[in-house]
């Protein structure tokens, strides 16, 4: 790491993300773009919501970055169990291409 980013890291704490999303494409593709920020580190790879809340629990990030639409269980069940585990719990971000209003009322619901 280069000086002007080791400074970087050293001004602010750094913000711990999950990805899940079932295409591995998609995961590459944000982990690339994420990982080129300082303050921004990528904690692990979910392909379902099952594996996302597993991970989840077990890596703590600050952020899970959440698909809706995955095979088992979607993002969405996901997302209500790992809101569920109450303080401390990490923000979910949900992404989607679909542009479907059940899946943003459902994702509000969910917290």
């Amino acid at each position: 790491m280069s000086a002007a980013g080791q400074q970087a890291r050293d001004a602010g704490p750094t913000v711990r993300v999950l990805l899940a999303d079932d295409q591995h494409l998609v995961r590459t593709g944000f982990r690339v773009i994420l990982e080129v920020e300082d303050d921004i580190e990528v904690v692990g790879e979910a392909a379902d919501g099952e594996r996302a809340v597993t991970m989840t629990r077990a890596t703590r990030p600050d952020v899970v970055l959440m698909d809706v639409e995955m095979p088992g269980m979607d993002g969405l069940e996901a997302t209500r169990q790992i809101v569920a585990d109450g303080p401390g719990a990490p923000a979910v971000l949900i992404l989607t291409t679909f542009d479907r209003d059940d899946y943003l009322f459902a994702a509000l619901r969910a917290g």
